[in-house]
């Protein structure tokens, strides 16, 4: 399996999906932050490569649409 930057992935026992910060292959290594972002500190954490399962492409976080409405003279 191969692990990017950047990727997101999520480990074994754990249904949530972090983003990878940075690896360290010599050392079987990874930094791994929650996915989506937190508004204010994302904590990073480090982690076993032998932990980390399925490589997925971050989902883009759902942003509020504004719709604009056009009124003309008649209502």
């Amino acid at each position: 399996m191969v692990i990017n930057q950047g990727d997101c992935v999520r480990l074994r026992l754990d249904e949530r999906t972090y983003q990878v910060i940075a690896i360290d292959n010599l050392h079987n290594r990874c930094w791994l932050r929650p996915w989506p972002l937190q508004e204010k500190n994302t904590p990073v954490f480090e982690e076993d490569l032998g932990n980390v399962m399925v490589g997925l492409t971050c989902p883009t976080p759902e942003r509020r649409q504004h719709q604009t409405r056009i009124v003309d003279a008649h209502g």
